[in-house]
């Protein structure tokens, strides 16, 4: 399952650059996170890391992107070339 950012986001800048499948950007008002780029961070570390340095709590799972942790797998060898 994908990551979602909701409204509550306030830009801290802290989320981006954690992210290692550059699959958070700015949106027109608040950050967010490509569900074809973020494998919650399968592959890379044991949670995820925009979820640990977010300091308001604003990112949770995305119910319209559910994927089995064997699908992220596959996510992160098809965007890393590991696995």
């Amino acid at each position: 399952m994908a990551l979602i950012i909701d409204d509550s986001c306030i830009n801290c800048d802290m989320c981006e650059p954690e992210c290692p499948n550059e699959a958070i950007s700015m949106g027109e008002e608040i950050y967010e996170i490509d569900p074809a780029r973020c494998t919650e961070c399968v592959g890379h570390y044991d949670k995820p890391t925009c979820i640990s340095v977010c300091p308001i709590d604003c990112i949770s799972k995305d119910p319209q992107h559910s994927e089995s942790e064997d699908e992220l797998l596959i996510k992160y060898a098809t965007l890393t070339g590991k696995l």
